[in-house]
């Protein structure tokens, strides 16, 4: 099924700067869209890796923590 839809010139303007040559429209977007999943799933895989760096200096700052517990009397 063909769809029809509407942009403003200026939208269309724009999609034909990223167009490349004899692409069309619909390629365009797909493309678009695909990039846009692409970065996605990057994105979530930055920040995964930013969350083990943050729990690894975490866990080192506990067992830093865990040796200094233990030479201090902590009873009041």
């Amino acid at each position: 099924m063909i769809t029809t839809i509407q942009l403003h010139e200026e939208t269309k303007q724009e999609l034909d700067i990223v167009k490349r040559d004899k692409e069309s429209y619909e390629d365009l977007i797909i493309r678009l869209l695909e990039a846009e999943d692409k970065q996605k799933r990057m994105d979530k895989k930055l920040i995964i890796k930013g969350y083990k760096k943050m729990a690894k200096e975490s866990l080192r700052i506990t067992k830093e923590w865990e040796a200094t517990d233990k030479d201090l009397d902590w009873e009041w």
